[in-house]
């Protein structure tokens, strides 16, 4: 039974450790983007006047508009500091956005990080999880996330909110009670896990229409 676990703990970590990998090289396009714009940057001004000295106002037009798309697609990208944090927070937040949940992240986190890549992957993305399958059971208008990550003193804290279908829930010791039945509920012992292991702190709010999770972590 001990060598089954074993495999199926590397198992699990292999394919957290090639998503992770898959997110990552995506952010790091996004920074590659963002670094050869702003390298062209003078260029595009050159071209600019270029046009206007001309007069000819509908390639200004034109040229404007390519600049503001190429613009779009490089500016959202969530940038902490941290880029695996960003690579978590980017692919959830991507994730959210294509269900019509409208997510407000503001995030601050320094380069170095003594929490594992792969305890972040977990507690971020189940809280991430856990957010989304809530906001889903909302009309879209009502579907909203919102995320804060900072650092406090020398601890990590975080913040996630979701709007909820759910009147306030029943609290049961530190967890409340899951509504989805047998089987559920791993992802947060998941969370509690590493929150203990970390020797952090973790608080868990239901109120009704929203639900938050907070948790510091220390560094």
């Amino acid at each position: 039974m001990f060598f089954w676990e074993k495999w199926i703990d590397k198992r699990i970590a292999k394919y957290q450790n090639d998503l992770l990998a898959v997110h990552y090289d995506e952010v790091e396009n996004m920074y590659r983007q963002t670094r050869g714009w702003r390298h062209d940057y003078r260029n595009h001004i050159q071209v600019l006047n270029g046009y206007a000295e001309q007069g000819d106002l509908e390639a200004l037009k034109r040229y404007l508009k390519e600049l503001a798309a190429d613009l779009n697609a490089v500016d959202t990208v969530l940038k902490t500091g941290n880029r695996m944090t960003d690579v978590i927070l980017n692919s959830k937040i991507s994730l959210a956005r294509s269900k019509d949940i409208a997510v407000k992240a503001d995030a601050h986190v320094p380069v170095a990080l003594s929490t594992t890549e792969i305890d972040l992957c977990i507690i971020i993305g189940n809280l991430f999880d856990n957010a989304i399958e809530a906001c889903m059971q909302l009309p879209k208008e009502e579907r909203l996330i919102r995320v804060y990550m900072d650092m406090k003193n020398t601890q990590l804290y975080m913040s996630f909110t979701n709007t909820t279908a759910l009147n306030k829930q029943q609290k049961v010791g530190k967890r409340f009670l899951t509504t989805k039945g047998s089987g559920h509920g791993y992802g947060l012992v998941r969370i509690d896990t590493i929150v203990d292991r970390c020797q952090g702190y973790i608080s868990r709010n239901s109120e009704d229409g929203a639900f938050t999770t907070e948790i510091l972590l220390p560094q």
